[in-house]
């Protein structure tokens, strides 16, 4: 067994193939993909299936799977979907555990399809077999000349990844790549993806060497949690950008929230983008050029671009697509200017963009280029070129490629134009830069740079355990929430959601209840004046559709008069709706406050989101609203809070005082708490929150259970990113009596990680990574500390010392593609050796996968790491040797899911 390949390693890299349904019939699915592979070159044996010819263009064709010539690692099947299963069945029998289903006829194809598909899932699963498919192109792998697809177009070979769920789309982008030069190291259809989806491919492409970059063509996830871990996982350490269609598409639900109804299935999408770290394209060639521009490696510290052009009307058209995607064009320093000043006609620009005239020589661009680099305030440089008669396009690329290839910052070029201008876009692309045929390509090229710079910081963001949280009172809202849904209600009154957001600390008004004119008097007399009610009905969702507020009564006469007038126009508006009378509050009035909306939507892909944005009546109207993921930090709040309008309205301008904007981040952290304790939080609005520059306040609230969800869930399964598992961490006690901490990893442990490995002997590093390596990687290194802690957990053992804490050791597991068992590893210091720390830490980690569901945990062991074995056989472990290495013993501990079971 190669303990350093990838269980998908045949998949995506066959040593042979064999095509079922191969034929030599013009226009066949079969005959078109052993064509593509037998032109393709693949590099290993290839062998055809198919009854009905004895060979085809002089290669054997086989009757059976049994008597195709072995070992094959690849079955290719385009035969009619009825005879996949039993296909899939000959091939395992045949040693064959890889599949590529090109065959339609199943989901697509209505009940009886998708009755067709659950079968050829099933025998997939019983036999073994990893498949892609069914119902897709292909796949291409050109370094290996496998083009297993019936596309009309090959690919190059090169380092970028394609997969897609959409044939024609994958078709079409290898045609436009092949035309444009532009090499892959993967075209990877899904198809119906009814085994491998996206989560498990890209898993596959981050530990594999040939790619550089990833593209994703997506149309919809199935599986949140796997998609959004393996996304996270993949762009730590390659760059991602995601074309995504459906941008328009509303959520298909009706929503009892303002939250709800805003928060489309694309506005989440863009959310869980974010905090994956990866681009988003607009279209497949911004597709392409963001790969190539982020592939470079050059990525800029901000978002201000400078311009160089020597005509005025392209510098326009930058700065006009420049303020749509969100660029900032930078203002130049002053000594910037004035060397652009001795190096430039008298009569250039004198501002950003520089327009160094028409009649530019090789000379002024490369010291305008110069001196813009130098620029501390430029983020980025573009260069535009129009052709003229003083310069052409080839003298200006061969003048500033050497600037270009030495520049820290990124440098971005566009060539307009076409007879001269394709001289200077090929020379830059003979340098393995991108160059843009357009100002506003080129602009859209530096925004995917600048927003991959913030969703790669926003993804080391790993929000730790809160204060706040711990010291909510989540047994109050608990017990709120069943008294709401045993009255048979799921929708909250005010004074109940309030109750709610009190329990979290979130600031509301005093609320009192009446019921009758008498109540409300007397609560008159104990609030004070001035006062706002507000109908209480179960029925009625939003107040402000029956004018069910008044705000602002001054005194009893006006109190005894609103109080009736409010009850007779609700009851004409909504005469079924049941009215338990209204709520009064003091009437809150900040002079200088802003309306807010702090919301909770459940999205059905990728489950709770939040929602900040302006608030008040016209919050649908204004739709100007940001969506993020739980759970938040302060950094997050801070980047949700910076997506809106309304932001710029927060700050101090003429005489209003700026909004005490640490009341609102509170606000919003106090609200994450909320939504990663309590599943049944299913919609929630604060509207508004208003906030002034003293602090912030709950003015209303709605809430929406869900009573399905009334029990706690440690797994957090109504979230699509797993909190930081706080209750992990607990002090322990080594043999000699030392008091440690063993806590979950987090992703500022690198340093401290790094410091262990660098301890480590020899024989330790070779025990535990079957190697003496003493290089860790940057991938490597994010790969141990940066961990979706859903499918998999690593507990650190940690010490207090004097420059703050030492890791003494760490016991890991991942979870195998089967989903039931996990793979563990476990490593001590070795100052700790003999101590029982490596035993503590295995108790603990048995404890946390079977407390996660999980059946079996494995590992490996090298046959002549005697103490492990040791510890092994002890614990109750049972072990033979590896069946492909007898240098390893095989390791496995039956679990039992949901238990605390380790002694």
């Amino acid at each position: 067994m190669n303990h350093n390949q990838h269980y998908l390693e045949t998949l995506f890299a066959p040593r042979s193939v064999v095509v079922a349904g191969a034929s030599p019939r013009a226009g066949s699915l079969g005959g078109a993909v052993f064509t593509n592979l037998r032109t393709g070159r693949f590099h290993g044996p290839l062998h055809a299936l198919n009854p009905r010819y004895a060979e085809i263009d002089g290669i054997p064709c086989h009757a059976t799977m049994a008597a195709v010539p072995g070992p094959v690692d690849l079955a290719v099947i385009a035969t009619p979907a009825p005879t996949v299963p039993t296909l899939l069945a000959e091939a395992a029998a045949a040693g064959i555990r890889n599949a590529l289903v090109l065959s339609a006829g199943f989901g697509e194809a209505g009940e009886a399809g998708r009755a067709l598909q659950r079968e050829l899932q099933g025998a997939a699963r019983s036999h073994g077999i990893r498949l892609i498919g069914p119902n897709c192109l292909g796949m291409m792998r050109p370094a290996i000349g496998l083009n297993a697809t019936f596309a009309r177009t090959g690919a190059h070979a090169g380092g970028i990844a394609l997969v897609s769920q959409s044939g024609a789309v994958c078709a079409a982008l290898a045609d436009w790549a092949w035309a444009a030069g532009i090499g892959f190291s993967s075209l990877i259809s899904l198809g119906a993806a009814a085994d491998l989806d996206f989560g498990e491919i890209l898993d596959y492409l981050l530990h594999d060497s040939t790619t550089t970059s990833i593209l994703l063509y997506v149309e919809g996830v199935r599986d949140a949690r796997r998609f959004i871990g393996a996304l996270r996982a993949a762009s730590r350490t390659k760059p991602i950008v995601v074309l995504k269609v459906g941008r328009d598409r509303a959520a298909s639900r009706a929503a009892l929230s303002h939250t709800g109804a805003l928060a489309g299935d694309d506005a989440v999408f863009a959310a869980v983008l974010r905090r994956c770290g990866v681009v988003r394209a607009d279209t497949y060639m911004d597709l392409f050029a963001a790969a190539r521009l982020l592939g470079a490696g050059r990525l800029p510290t901000g978002n201000r671009l400078a311009v160089l052009t020597n005509g005025g009307g392209p510098g326009v058209m930058a700065v006009d697509c420049a303020g749509r995607k969100g660029v900032e064009i930078a203002t130049l320093a002053p000594a910037t200017l004035a060397t652009l000043d001795t190096h430039l006609p008298a009569h250039w620009s004198h501002g950003n963009p520089v327009d160094i005239i028409g009649d530019a020589t090789t000379q002024r661009y490369v010291a305008a280029l110069e001196a813009l680099l130098a620029d501390p305030g430029v983020d980025g440089v573009l260069t535009l070129f129009c052709p003229q008669i003083i310069t052409t396009a080839a003298a200006a690329a061969e003048a500033m490629l050497p600037l270009v290839r030495a520049a820290t910052k990124p440098v971005l070029t566009a060539w307009l134009g076409e007879a001269d201008a394709h001289h200077g876009r090929d020379a830059i692309e003979a340098a393995g830069m991108p160059a843009f045929e357009s100002p506003e390509s080129a602009v859209t090229g530096f925004a995917a740079l600048a927003e991959y710079r913030r969703a790669q910081q926003l993804l080391l963001e790993a929000p730790p355990p809160r204060v706040a949280a711990q010291a909510a009172d989540t047994a109050a809202a608990h017990g709120l929430a069943r008294a709401v849904t045993s009255d048979g209600r799921t929708l909250m009154t005010e004074p109940e959601s309030k109750r709610l957001l009190a329990a979290f600390g979130i600031p509301v008004p005093r609320t009192v209840i009446a019921a009758t004119l008498v109540e409300a008097i007397a609560a008159g007399n104990q609030l004070g004046y001035p006062l706002a009610i507000k109908i209480l009905s179960p029925d009625i969702a939003h107040k402000s559709d029956v004018q069910g507020v008044v705000l602002s009564i001054r005194d009893l006469p006006e109190l005894e008069r609103e109080f009736r007038n409010l009850l007779a126009r609700v009851a004409h508006a909504r005469p079924q709706a049941r009215l338990d009378g209204v709520a009064i509050q003091p009437m809150v009035e900040k002079r200088f406050g802003r309306e807010l909306l702090i919301g909770v939507a459940r999205d059905p892909v990728f489950g709770q989101v939040i929602s900040f944005g302006a608030g008040g009546v016209a919050v649908e109207l204004l739709r100007d609203n940001a969506i993020g993921l739980p759970p938040l930090n302060a950094r997050l709040a801070e980047d949700l809070i910076g997506r809106t309008r309304i932001a710029r309205l927060l700050g101090a301008y003429r005489h209003i005082p700026a909004a005490h904007r640490a009341a609102i981040i509170d606000t919003l952290l106090k609200v994450s708490d909320m939504v990663c304790a309590l599943p049944w939080l299913a919609e929630m609005d604060i509207n508004p929150l208003t906030v002034d520059e003293s602090g912030a306040v709950a003015l209303d609230a709605r809430v929406l259970i869900d009573p399905a969800r009334l029990a706690e869930d440690p797994r957090y399964a109504h979230l699509a990113i797993h909190p930081y598992p706080e209750r992990l961490a607990q002090p322990a006690r080594l043999r000699d009596g030392e008091t440690i901490l063993v806590r979950p990893v987090r992703p500022e442990d690198a340093a401290m990680e790094l410091g262990f490995f660098a301890a480590m002997s020899d024989e330790s590093r070779y025990f535990r990574f079957f190697n003496a390596t003493r290089n860790v990687s940057p991938s490597l290194l994010a790969r141990l500390t940066q961990i979706d802690y859903d499918r998999d957990m690593a507990l650190v053992a940690v010490t207090q010392g004097t420059g703050g804490e030492k890791m003494l050791g760490v016991a890991r597991y991942a979870q195998n593609p089967d989903r039931d068992s996990c793979e563990f590893a476990v490593t001590v210091a070795d100052i700790c050796k003999r101590r029982g720390l490596a035993r503590l830490l295995m108790h603990r980690l048995i404890d946390t996968a079977s407390a996660a569901g999980y059946t079996r945990m494995a590992g490996s062991v090298l046959a002549g790491n005697a103490p492990m074995r040791a510890l092994m056989q002890s614990m109750g472990f049972t072990g033979g040797p590896d069946a492909d290495d007898p240098s390893v013993i095989a390791y496995e501990y039956a679990l039992t899911p949901g238990s605390t079971q380790a002694a």
